[in-house]
């Protein structure tokens, strides 16, 4: 890549940790640049994880630091995570990732409505769902997310709130602190079968990792400053955005302009 590549790299890196550590769906930003560099998607996806692993260490650790939240909160959730991602980055190797965008768009969609018509659910969060230990639903539940997680990365955070919310019971800045550790440890397991499977470009994920890592401080700094409720408005923004780009309504328009 020229010069000037790895300069556009590093700043969508910081774009896109800010938004994944706030909402989710940043690393739909860098995996098209990626792609349009040059870098085969297979590799875009895979080389993406180690920005996230960066990323979600910065975030954690800030998050924590801010007390905002406890280890002891997430882990419950992040196990089932894991094995779905380990189960999901192997299924990435040979998918055709097509027919998935697009179902994520619909989905996203939905959850657009579900963000604004039930603000009290975000903002305030669902007090009293969460027992001691997760129960068998939200296992499964959290063992899908990883799932996804682990395939393709772009849009999971997405998920992860609506399951930390609504499902769990956490206000959404908690939530987006939970969120960012669930993805730290799954990410690190799903990283080790790109790795086997030589779909990482180590250069470009370590230099993209730092960008990444600007960003998520910057976004943590926002999430526990502003609140909950002006997270909500961005996470709105980056949805519609986000289920543009899944569905091909872009790709479509280029073709009418064209």
């Amino acid at each position: 890549m020229e010069w000037y590549s790895y300069i556009l790299v590093v700043l969508a890196g910081v774009f896109a940790g800010f938004i994944n550590v706030l909402a989710g769906s940043g690393s739909i930003l860098i995996l098209a640049l990626l792609i349009f560099l040059g870098i085969p998607a297979t590799v875009a996806n895979g080389t993406l994880r180690i920005a996230i692993l960066m990323q979600n260490i910065v975030g954690v650790a800030s998050f924590k630091q801010q007390k905002v939240f406890n280890y002891k909160e997430g882990i419950g959730l992040a196990l089932p995570a894991i094995v779905g991602s380990i189960f999901g980055a192997i299924f990435a190797v040979n998918i055709n990732e097509e027919i998935m965008e697009k179902t994520i768009g619909a989905i996203l969609i939905v959850l657009f409505f579900i963000v604004l018509y039930k603000p009290d659910a975000w903002v305030k969060g669902q007090v009293g769902k969460m027992g001691k230990r997760p129960n068998l639903s939200q296992h499964i539940i959290f063992f899908f997310i990883g799932f996804y997680g682990g395939f393709i990365q772009a849009g999971v955070g997405f998920f992860l709130l609506a399951g930390l919310v609504l499902g769990a019971g956490f206000n959404l800045v908690k939530a987006n602190a939970i969120k960012i550790f669930i993805v730290l440890l799954y990410t690190a397991f799903a990283l080790v079968i790109f790795i086997y499977n030589d779909q990482v470009d180590y250069k470009v994920g370590l230099i993209l990792g730092f960008g990444n890592m600007i960003g998520a401080w910057f976004g943590t700094r926002f999430a526990v400053s502003w609140g909950a409720k002006y997270v909500r408005y961005i996470l709105m923004g980056v949805i519609i955005v986000a289920s543009i780009k899944f569905l091909g309504v872009f790709d479509l328009f280029m073709m009418i302009l064209k």
